[in-house]
């Protein structure tokens, strides 16, 4: 093969590295959410361990994501007042208004159909967790071994964070402009030296003839 001919073989070949999706892995599973105003933020910590005060929101969402920053947030609009609005305050307990969305048929489990959104105005003890406050309010709740929750009102029947392969992202792109990422532009400039030097060789041979 000549200079040339692998110069145009190694640029195809990044063209189509680059033009491919990737495969990405996901997991499957519930996220935890804190509502602030209109906002979802994800949770610090799990639902057995958050502690929450009179008045919070908090959300679950039932998706496939690759992490925190890729989750899906609980979906609709969602407030205390109207949550629980019509729970009156009690001495020694407190009101929690959970979120329930148990995501699209897209990322249900094969076979099941996810049940649709709904809310829930929990009143537990003043020192109960989110977990004790689902209990009271969407059982059946399903663990496992490692305390992962897998289930909310018995959704899904099987399965607990499991990963689903074949979630498809496209080459990096620029987030300035949308154009070719930084490492398209680094692999032409990488091949454009290779065929420089081929240039080059092939002169000093001629010259040196």
């Amino acid at each position: 093969m000549t200079r040339r001919a692998l110069v145009l073989s190694l640029l195809a070949g990044l063209l189509l590295a680059t033009a491919s999706p990737a495969q990405a892995a996901g997991y499957r599973y519930w996220s935890f959410w804190d509502r602030t105003g209109s906002t979802w933020t994800y949770a610090t910590e799990g639902p057995s361990t958050a502690v929450p005060s009179d008045g919070d929101v908090q959300g679950f969402r039932f998706a496939v994501s690759e992490d925190s920053a890729d989750a899906d947030t609980p979906r609709g609009t969602a407030s205390f007042a109207a949550i629980c609005g019509d729970t009156a305050a009690r001495d020694g307990r407190k009101r929690v208004a959970l979120v329930l969305d148990f995501g699209t048929a897209s990322d249900a489990p094969s076979g099941e159909t996810p049940p649709a959104r709904r809310t829930a105005c929990a009143v537990v003890p003043r020192d109960a967790t989110t977990a004790e406050a689902l209990a009271t309010a969407a059982k059946p709740l399903r663990y496992n071994t490692n305390a992962l929750l897998c289930a909310i009102a018995g959704y899904p029947e099987t399965g607990c964070g499991e990963q689903v392969t074949g979630k498809k992202t496209g080459p990096e792109q620029s987030r300035s402009d949308g154009g070719p990422s930084v490492g398209l532009y680094a692999g032409l400039a990488a091949i454009a030296l290779l065929g420089a030097a081929a240039v080059w060789q092939t002169r000093r041979r001629r010259n040196a003839a």
